[in-house]
């Protein structure tokens, strides 16, 4: 059963998203999200779009999904909040010989005409904005009709999604914001696509986190992936002990590999919609 939210929109999401800007902005996530390229391919792949279609990458981040498109000959235009992120995606295209349209823009309200786009696409992404009614209403609004909108989202049952609860219980989210997982549930998929947009495929997929150890996670997402170094920062030590001791026993649970290594499985929603 999917996640209800009973939440009423009172945030101050100026704010919030000041602190986010600041968050995605520290250490390098561009380390972590490079990581991730598989399924921007694999978004590109189902999306099928034909070559010059005018594609639209929302919080985009490093540009996994942004690559994926451009390697596929369509127009793209890559936005993030975070402008260094941007800068990582565009030196990656360069060092491909890509050409991409890089704009720093805000998910809640882009700077684009209404139906300016053949598909908007987004992996992991815009699903942590916190209006989240707004962001998804934008993707709607700038999509053209008939045009698809493609999504990566973590599942709130996932590995990601037990991250996002397990570190909320030690740093809690701003009053009046929702999990970022509930973008990986069907039920809030149709609650907030469904009446403009049919939902053409919502597919269940793993992705698989490799690393050496747990310990080499845990220090190469502290040192690198700004929101999980900012909630250790925001804990004594104490409170940054029982966060490390929660986040292993999340890891055991998790791990799913045959050796000494690392291998954790992480649901996600493949996700496409076609505007109506």
């Amino acid at each position: 059963m999917g996640i209800q939210s009973t939440i009423e929109p009172t945030a101050d999401y100026t704010a919030i998203k000041a602190k986010q800007n600041a968050a995605w902005g520290a250490g390098d996530y561009s380390k972590v999200g490079v990581t991730l390229q598989i399924t921007g391919e694999e978004l590109a792949e189902a999306m099928d779009m034909r070559a010059d279609s005018t594609i639209l990458d929302v919080a985009a981040g490093n540009g996994n999904a942004t690559l994926a498109f451009a390697r596929r000959f369509c127009d793209v235009t890559s936005t993030d909040y975070v402008e260094s992120l941007l800068e990582a995606s565009g030196k990656r295209a360069q060092a491909e010989g890509l050409f991409v349209n890089y704009k720093v823009a805000d998910a809640e309200n882009l700077p684009f005409d209404d139906q300016s786009f053949d598909a908007v696409v987004s992996t992991f992404g815009v699903m942590f904005t916190p209006n989240q009614k707004q962001s998804a209403a934008e993707l709607q609004r700038v999509v053209k009709a008939g045009g698809k909108i493609g999504m990566a989202n973590w599942t709130p049952e996932s590995f990601i999604g037990q991250l996002f609860k397990t570190i909320g219980k030690h740093v809690p989210p701003p009053a009046g914001v929702n999990s970022p997982a509930m973008w990986g549930s069907r039920d809030w998929i149709d609650q907030n696509f469904g009446t403009r947009c049919a939902v053409k495929s919502f597919r269940r997929k793993n992705f698989m986190f490799r690393y050496r150890s747990a310990e080499h996670f845990m220090e190469y997402f502290r040192t690198f992936y700004g929101p999980m170094q900012k909630a250790f920062e925001a804990l004594d030590a104490e409170g940054q002990t029982s966060l490390r001791n929660d986040m292993m026993a999340l890891i055991k649970r998790f791990d799913i590999s045959t050796n000494d290594s690392l291998c954790i499985s992480s649901e996600y929603a493949e996700i496409i919609v076609e505007r109506r």
